[in-house]
């Protein structure tokens, strides 16, 4: 017992020093080895249960001040908690990732509230964008934690010791997404247009809206499509959840990759750590947007290295090639790519095992012809054993200035598993335009058997999602079309055809299958509609299931659900045509 005793005295007092809390003497009589603290720059935060508890609260809030209202702002930051216990209240504003370090989410537990706050007023949420919570449980003050968000707001490996709320006093909300999350108490979902939920658990659910999606739910709620517009999937058919940062007991950090799963339900970390392997963190390059560049990213990717962005924005004259089969690369605080040169962002060889996690991808003023691009054109490897993933990552045209891509994410590569992004043409900020923020397509799949889970395209000017590849599967679909077509004439896809459809499913496709779609129209200009929100071959193997229509202004309609079902959107009367399924 002693001897365990002065290891713990000693692993607190490396951590100490290493946080510059304790005198130079007693650093210098600290073990060596009990933490190798990594240098993840300047925007990130290590907090330690023997910090101050002001200091700590101090650090949270003066970030918070900065980022609460910075929609479009540079700033990107990661708040990081060692295990152990904490009293504190964590707001969460824009562009800020706040991360549990140990290797279950009860390992890090902080008692009092973290919280994410309507971003506009009236407690409407539907542009509180771009922020995180994962890896740690809460104890919420009042017994309710409040998580009011929209798009881009990863919400995974949770426990919640309470009740959890998804929206601010019930105003709007457009979110949004949950995974391996553990809720002691109700979710309320309350006035969130859409949500969609990925192996978690609850003690019961509350609320419905438009489009409301549980796959691999042990205990989903009761009811059933279209009142409440509940779709439900028993089971979740191939999913790795997220890689993630994990320190020990003795201060040794690494990157916990989960091992890829088949027909689950519910939560990994039930019985303990989350199956699946760990590299060292040693192994990857640190990269920081103040000395990298992507050829400098490019030749540590080529010597072997996986890589770790640390916040900022990454000015790209090139793009970071990943062309190592098993390769990590992982994105902290919202690190942004930002191509200048008119090239893509980020592009994979056609190799086994690639995990790309926790990016947004801004596109540059230069037109891009894509931003990422799984595996070449022309890939034909199978990945079925070990697929290429993406997790949480995200994609932007505009709204911090102009942006131009023609596609922003092009799969090319069998079986790529997409687990949660947001691909947005912005519809508001800095840049905003039909001829200024261009682009065509949110997503285009050339690859067979892709599968996708969480899957929010909005406001791209011809197909939002253009699926070429065959025995593809969609788990949830959230859309809005551009707003901003200036006529009919500029936005027809083909003769006698009003507009492009969101959801596009190629005519040569024979096998395809999606879950709980919603597809919504905010025309600005008068005499604009689009024909249908959801096009594809009508053939034996395309199965669509759960799909609704929704006009959010009054002007246009959407004429069809899918193909000639489902009837046109009004506003007076307002109706919301739904289609149970197709064909």
């Amino acid at each position: 017992m002693p001897s365990i005793i002065a290891e713990v005295r000693a692993n607190r007092a490396a951590i100490l020093c290493l946080l510059g809390l304790a005198a130079s003497a007693a650093c210098a009589a600290a073990p060596p080895h009990t933490l190798a603290k990594p240098d993840l720059g300047p925007n990130v935060f290590i907090f330690d249960p023997a910090m101050p508890p002001n200091a700590m609260q101090a650090q949270i809030d003066k970030i918070y001040a900065q980022q609460q209202h910075s929609e479009f702002g540079a700033g990107r930051y990661a708040l990081l908690f060692l295990p152990g216990e904490y009293h504190l209240d964590v707001p969460v504003g824009f562009y800020t990732q706040v991360l549990g370090l140990g290797a279950t989410p009860d390992s890090v537990h902080i008692t009092g509230n973290v919280h994410a706050d309507a971003s506009l007023p009236r407690n409407n949420a539907t542009c509180t964008f771009w922020r995180a919570a994962e890896g740690f449980s809460v104890t919420p003050t009042g017994g309710t934690m409040q998580w009011a968000v929209s798009q881009a707001v990863p919400f995974r490996r949770m426990h919640v010791h309470g009740n959890l709320v998804l929206h601010q006093q019930h105003g709007w909300a457009s979110g949004g997404w949950m995974s391996d999350t553990l809720v002691d108490g109700n979710v309320d979902s309350g006035t969130q247009q859409q949500w969609i939920s990925r192996n978690s658990d609850w003690a019961s659910w509350t609320g419905a809206n438009w489009n409301m999606v549980f796959v691999g739910i042990p205990h989903p709620p009761a009811g059933e499509w279209p009142q409440p517009p509940y779709t439900k999937v028993a089971q979740t058919p191939i999913v790795r959840e997220k890689p993630f940062l994990e320190v020990d007991a003795k201060g040794n950090w690494s990157v916990r990759l989960p091992a890829l799963r088949t027909n689950s339900v519910g939560i990994t970390w039930r019985s303990g750590s989350t199956p699946g392997r760990s590299i060292a963190l040693s192994h990857f390059y640190i990269a920081r947007p103040d000395r990298d560049t992507a050829s400098s990213i490019n030749a540590q990717l080529a010597r072997g290295k996986d890589l770790l962005l640390t916040p900022g924005i990454y000015d790209l004259a090139e793009p970071i090639r990943i062309s190592r089969a098993n390769t990590v690369v992982m994105g902290l605080g919202f690190a942004t790519l930002h191509p200048t040169h008119g090239t893509a962002a980020i592009t994979t060889a056609d190799a086994d095992g690639i995990e790309i996690a926790g990016i947004l991808l801004d596109a540059g003023e230069q037109r891009s012809p894509v931003l990422l691009e799984v595996g070449p054109q022309g890939s034909n490897a199978s990945h079925a054993k070990n697929p290429i993933t993406l997790h949480d990552v995200f994609f932007r045209i505009g709204g911090a200035g102009v942006g131009r891509a023609q596609v922003n994410l092009r799969i090319n590569s069998h079986d790529t598993i997409v687990d949660h992004t947001w691909i947005w043409r912005a519809d508001h900020g800095s840049g905003v335009g039909w001829t200024s923020n261009t682009s065509d397509n949110g997503l285009v799949v050339n690859a067979d058997r892709v599968t996708i889970y969480g899957l929010f395209v909005e406001h791209h000017q011809q197909f939002q999602v253009l699926w070429n590849g065959n025995y593809g599967r969609t788990y949830f679909y959230q859309s809005e079309i551009p707003y901003d077509p200036p006529d009919q004439p500029s936005y027809t896809s083909a003769p006698g055809t009003n507009g492009w459809a969101s959801y596009k499913v190629a005519d040569s496709v024979t096998h395809h299958e999606a879950w709980g779609l919603g597809v919504y129209s905010v025309f600005r200009h008068p005499n604009v509609v689009l024909s249908r929100a959801i096009e594809v071959p009508r053939t034996p193997g395309v199965h669509f299931h759960h799909m609704m229509t929704i006009a959010l202004d009054d002007k246009g309609e959407i004429s069809n659900v899918i193909n000639d079902q489902g009837g046109p959107t009004s506003i007076h009367p307002r109706t919301t045509p739904r289609v149970a399924d197709y064909p």
